[in-house]
């Protein structure tokens, strides 16, 4: 009896032996692989942004519109704050059905499945805008001292964390709309004139102060967290208020440099972990007074719009990097056409600067979401801005809730030309096909959907995008639909999505990758219409012109007729094809292939 317990014994402890070899090699595997699956902080180092796997160029999107919204992302002429765009809501409904268009927009515009598309669409970060009102009270409802939070804006920034954190991706948390708003720009940071702003009331810098300190605690150990923006776009004018409301000529920025020197010591009371990014004034461009950084692990971040893309517009920042020996971000830019934005990553890429987009959706073509809009929902927009009766209550209620419906991704309108042009343009000068583009006994080529690639490629057009300013008109897609090219692209009132090309002008062409299933020879139909005397457009396969001065009859502006050719041979297989206005002016709409027999 006494052996066969030793035996027992003995044949425990190999198997106990055996169980924590296994165990222990089974740790130190998910151990490594947690490793490699978190790559560690961000960091500073000199003038990089590093983790552990060494230099980081982030390129990211701002989920602008999800926490805030602003006006022009909802179509919303006039006052552009939210808050104002809410008391409009109530004047026409329940406080109850207001709350239920918010909570709505809410759960469905920023879910995980775009995070899931935006990192199979090549983006490596997020940064979200916040609402300081999703995460604590206003001033005016707190007692003196005291701070109130909510869970709600807390609750969706861990849903998004985890959602980031399971696609590899860093997130930035951008204190879009700061207590009383911090600047002029009001629509931008929800602000109301007639409360006082950040910059008056110490108790919403304290405020300020108090929530960063909070949002440190709890993401302090969150590697996936990519840093704190902890104050977007500044544009106050401390000095010369009247003169410069924005800051943008303010010398010394003194207050913009202790609220945020305020901010960076709260939050490394609570986290030594993470990068903090600090913005100038003048919605992040003027840094008059603000530097040197007064943390080890700071970047700077500068904002980009409407401007040439050519190495003088970076220069400033670069300048800084260098002198101050810290890296530089653009922590937003965009709204502006496929080109631009083309030319606008190869210049920041080549300069080592990342990059956050802005936005991922809204109202408009110039993202890579766009959010339909309804015909109740338009009504509204018209008695908005004075064009149209008052709508019925209920109307108002069911435009507003499939407004907030559609702002889910499976309802958006998808432009991946805005995603090829931001990342496969940069490094690409070859075109590809827009649509399959199947070319059968009968079938009909919509002129809309003409290659991607960029302008010269595939596709010629003479106004391409905005250099000069936001209120600038007719530069690019002058009616910023479909697509987001220079092309220019109407709605046709014959059908619903039903688009054409447009203001197709001398020395323009497009070009179709097609398809072809049977060598022959085609009859080739284009969709036209024109009100000029002298236009004529040529059409060529491969480089070869089959047509050539193929006259357009004035047909009245959107009357639309058919001219093409006859006789076109088309070999079997992939080919090319490109139509070119030559003299005149026309739209053209659609492009049809016969097989003659």
């Amino acid at each position: 009896m006494q052996i066969e317990k030793l035996k027992i014994k003995k044949g425990f402890f190999n198997n106990s032996f055996r169980f924590l070899f296994l165990l222990a090699i089974t740790v130190f595997f998910i151990l490594l692989f947690v490793q490699g699956y978190a790559q560690g902080y961000l960091r500073v180092d000199g003038k990089r942004v590093v983790n552990d796997n060494g230099n980081v160029l982030l390129r990211g999107i701002g989920l602008g519109g999800w926490m805030l919204q602003e006006g022009y992302m909802l179509n919303v002429h006039g006052p552009g704050q939210q808050h104002k765009i809410r008391e409009r809501i109530e004047e026409l409904l329940s406080p109850q059905q207001t709350q239920e268009f918010y909570d709505t927009w809410l759960s469905n515009h920023t879910r995980k499945i775009d995070i899931d598309s935006l990192r199979s669409w090549g983006f490596n970060s997020v940064r979200l805008p916040m609402h300081y009102n999703l995460f604590t009270r206003p001033v005016e409802m707190e007692e003196k001292g005291k701070n109130t939070w909510l869970e709600k804006g807390f609750d969706l920034t861990d849903s998004l964390l985890s959602w980031c954190k399971q696609n590899r991706m860093y997130l930035v948390l951008d204190l879009h709309a700061a207590p009383g708003g911090q600047g002029n720009d009001l629509n931008i940071a929800d602000a109301d004139s007639a409360r006082p702003s950040l910059w008056i009331s110490e108790q919403n810098q304290q405020k300020t102060i108090e929530l960063w300190k909070k949002l440190a605690h709890r993401y302090a150990n969150e590697p996936w967290i990519g840093g704190y923006d902890i104050l977007n776009e500044p544009n106050f004018g401390f000095t010369d208020s009247e003169n410069d409301p924005n800051g943008i000529k303010e010398k010394n920025n003194e207050p913009l440099r202790k609220l945020m020197v305020a901010i960076t010591k709260a939050i490394r009371e609570e986290d030594k972990n993470h990068i903090i990014i600090i913005e100038g004034n003048g919605w992040g461009n003027n840094y008059n007074g603000v530097l040197p950084v007064w943390d080890q692990n700071m970047v700077l971040s500068f904002h980009k719009y409407w401007n040439l893309n050519d190495q003088a517009s970076i220069q400033k920042m670069l300048d800084i990097r260098e002198k101050n020996n810290l890296p530089v971000w653009l922590g937003e830019t965009g709204e502006n056409s496929n080109v631009w934005y083309t030319q606008a990553v190869r210049l920041l890429e080549k300069n080592n600067i990342g990059w956050a987009w802005w936005p991922l959706k809204k109202m408009g073509a110039n993202n890579p979401l766009e959010i339909k809009t309804n015909p109740n929902y338009e009504d509204l927009l018209r008695y908005w801005n004075g064009k149209g009766p008052k709508p019925k209550e209920s109307n108002v209620y069911s435009g507003l809730l499939e407004l907030a419906t559609y702002t889910k991704l499976e309802t958006n309108s998808f432009h991946k030309d805005v995603i090829d042009a931001l990342f496969r343009q940069p490094e690409s000068s070859t075109a590809k096909p827009y649509k399959k583009n199947i070319i059968g006994k009968n079938s009909l080529l919509n002129a809309v959907d003409y290659d991607l690639g960029r302008n010269g490629i595939a596709y010629l057009d003479h106004d391409t995008a905005n250099y000069k300013s936001p209120g600038a008109t007719n530069i690019g897609n002058k009616r910023h639909v479909y697509r987001n090219d220079g092309v220019d692209i109407r709605i046709d009132s014959s059908g619903y999505e039903s688009f054409y090309v447009s203001d197709f002008e001398a020395g323009e062409w497009l070009q179709y990758g097609i398809d072809v299933r049977q060598k022959g020879m085609y009859k080739v139909l284009f969709t036209v219409s024109s009100d000029a005397d002298n236009t004529k457009i040529s059409f060529s396969n491969q480089g070869e012109k089959f047509g050539k001065n193929i006259k357009i009859l004035n047909t009245g502006k959107n009357n639309w007729k058919t001219a093409g050719l006859k006789g076109v041979a088309l070999n079997k297989g992939k080919q090319i094809i490109r139509i070119e206005c030559e003299s005149g002016g026309l739209n053209l709409k659609s492009i049809l292939f016969i097989l003659m027999k």
